[in-house]
């Protein structure tokens, strides 16, 4: 049987690479977020777009639904050798869970589908509560396998 410290080895054997960093939970915060996303995936040899617009709608959403005063997000970037690419951040409001908007077709909303947005360009994507009272938004992006 595996102990907690096997299997996070296994998890760090598996993951090539790996970048994390908090950011303020603001527009410049989200902004920054995208272009360190940019910049780490350009360094890491793969396709900068679509993972750059997750990120980017992930963040804007963290800073816009999220936020809490004086209190920052995470975002964080890993890539396993199968070539998937996990996006992740994470804010302080775990009481309030995101799910895409489902308007009426008849009259459509301003504003709401960031997360369709995701649901359209991510392969897979999620909401996972805690440690509280924080929640992480995760996508992942299948690429060719990374060697």
């Amino acid at each position: 049987m595996d102990t907690l410290s096997d299997v996070n080895r296994q998890t760090v054997r598996s993951q090539l690479h790996q970048f994390s960093v908090p950011l303020s939970a603001t527009r410049r915060g989200a902004r920054l977020a995208r272009l360190l996303a940019a910049e780490q995936l350009c360094s890491w040899g793969l396709p900068v777009d679509p993972a750059r617009l997750v990120v980017a709608e992930l963040a804007a959403n963290a800073v816009l639904h999220g936020r809490v005063p004086g209190r920052s997000f995470r975002l964080t970037l890993s890539v396993a050798a199968s070539g998937t690419l996990r996006v992740e951040v994470a804010d302080t409001r775990g009481d309030h869970l995101p799910a895409p908007a489902r308007g009426d077709i008849e009259t459509p909303a301003e504003s709401g589908y960031g997360l369709l947005l995701v649901e359209e360009l991510a392969d897979r994507w999620g909401v996972r509560s805690g440690p509280v009272p924080c929640k992480t938004v995760w996508a992942e992006l299948d690429f060719a396998p990374l060697r």
